[in-house]
């Protein structure tokens, strides 16, 4: 049976394998012991739920960090591994205007131009 770690970085290397270094390398100096928190709660205990695939887990997740306002560098990361698990990039466009009627404007605001920093580092600007 694999421990929590391992499930965890499992479901890592499928969402945002490319930031799963700087995960740990941010908090080594100051508090390794959440990376290690990080990666077994949320992506072994929850990601990894049946119930719900990882595309539509990201889109709510986008959803909630966009809604929640204060959390733009998690944002951009989930926006990036909605992308890496099949999310088009007019889904995570229409998560994020969505929150608009939830969470106001300047928090749907924020999270288009989340996305649009992400969709232009990976070459997708314009959306169509």
């Amino acid at each position: 049976m694999e421990d929590r770690f391992e499930k965890g970085m499992n479901v890592l290397k499928i969402t945002n394998k490319e930031n799963i270094e700087k995960i740990f390398e941010n908090l080594e100096d100051i508090a390794p012991d959440l990376g290690r928190f990080v990666v077994e709660f949320p992506y072994s205990e929850i990601y990894s739920r049946e119930g719900l695939d990882l595309k539509t887990r990201e889109l709510i997740t986008i959803g909630a960090l966009t809604a929640i306002g204060t959390a733009e560098n998690q944002l951009k990361s989930h926006i990036n591994a909605a992308l890496n698990v099949g999310n088009s990039t007019t889904e995570i466009v229409e998560a994020i205007m969505q929150m608009s009627a939830y969470a106001g404007f300047p928090a749907a605001l924020n999270g288009i131009m989340a996305a649009k920093e992400v969709f232009k580092e990976k070459g997708l600007l314009p959306v169509k």
